[in-house]
């Protein structure tokens, strides 16, 4: 594409000092999990980086930016804390088991904090999200020599090949959901004995253990729909539900990170959402780019298939670019 195309040699053009070029005074970068296996729940729908690639990252975000913990965030953007160079607040979603094995004890070495936002239906493996169920139906199918004729009617798909049935798997949305549990009886998959043996998400004591080692574990949703298409009632009731989970737990629960994205979210949640004094503010995960919603910030993808100094430098000349045409902000309405 073009813009791509354009973007690549902006991006090229950009200085070593990123520190000074990054637009905005901080830096979110987002991630999901870090691992050097194979994740068959993960790997068809999260392009995850290795140990070797997260810290790669680290050691050039740390170069340009001061790492913070979640209380000097808060006071930078309240302007009571004065940092030696722009602030990068590092944040997971999801709550992956990855976080309590392999990522906490990288951070630790390297003393970096960071905020992961949990889905507490998942907690303990009670249940999966629903894309990582469809990531294990994609992953079935690869591995079926033949597939049953049901799944293509039950999807309406006229018998076609293996990647146009996995591509209408992973479509497969939220209000869908329970589509993947009649496909997962065909496809021969038990979510629950997959759970039960490699505990994808993290348990409640190991959550309690990264609270005490000074972690941030926030809001995501109970169960992450896309809000978008949550009318502001079920919208609410997801948020509320899990912001009670967190403050009786004695989780961090003064933020609220978007499931998926925060695109099309309107004036009227935002407005409904900071009714409670006690959230500070909420992340959207729109790469660099202001927000018309002064408390909600948006975080940096960081699993794009490219190292973090290439996305960082696109995520740069893409703000620039957009600001010639003054559409480097999001308006809600």
């Amino acid at each position: 594409m073009m813009k791509d195309k354009i973007i690549n040699a902006l991006a090229a053009l950009e200085t070593d000092n990123l520190g000074k070029s990054f637009p905005l005074d901080y830096c979110l970068p987002l991630y999901h999990t870090v691992s050097d296996q194979d994740l068959p729940h993960i790997r068809n729908v999260i392009r995850y980086k290795t140990t070797k690639q997260f810290e790669q990252d680290l050691d050039y975000i740390s170069q340009h930016f001061q790492f913070v913990d979640w209380r000097e965030f808060k006071d930078f953007t309240s302007g009571n804390f004065k940092p030696k160079k722009k602030i990068a607040l590092l944040t997971f979603d999801d709550g992956f088991s990855e976080f309590y094995d392999i990522i906490a004890p990288i951070l630790e070495r390297k003393g970096i904090y960071a905020c992961n936002f949990i889905n507490p239906a998942f907690v303990d493996n009670q249940d999966m999200m629903f894309r990582c169920k469809a990531s294990l139906l994609a992953d079935a199918v690869e591995k079926k020599k033949t597939i049953d004729p049901e799944i293509y009617v039950a999807l309406s798909l006229g018998d076609t090949d293996k990647p146009t049935l996995k591509k209408k798997i992973l479509s497969i949305n939220y209000q869908e959901r329970d589509i993947l549990n009649g496909l997962a009886e065909k496809l021969e998959v038990d979510f629950k004995a997959y759970s039960a043996e490699y505990k994808p998400y993290l348990s409640f004591e190991e959550l309690k253990t990264l609270t005490h080692k000074g972690f941030g574990i926030s809001s995501h949703s109970w169960d992450h729909p896309k809000y978008k298409d949550l009318s502001l009632k079920e919208q609410m009731e997801t948020t509320d539900q899990t912001f009670a989970y967190l403050k009786d737990n004695g989780f961090l629960y003064e933020s609220f990170a978007f499931p998926f994205t925060d695109f099309q979210v309107r004036k009227e949640f935002f407005d409904e959402l900071f009714k409670n004094e006690e959230i500070f503010c909420s992340f959207g995960c729109a790469g660099v780019k202001l927000d018309s919603e002064k408390r909600n910030f948006q975080r940096i993808p960081m699993e794009m298939g490219e190292s973090g100094e290439a996305i960082l430098k696109k995520e740069v000349a893409y703000f620039k670019l957009k600001k010639l045409i003054n559409k480097n902000t999001i308006l809600r309405k």
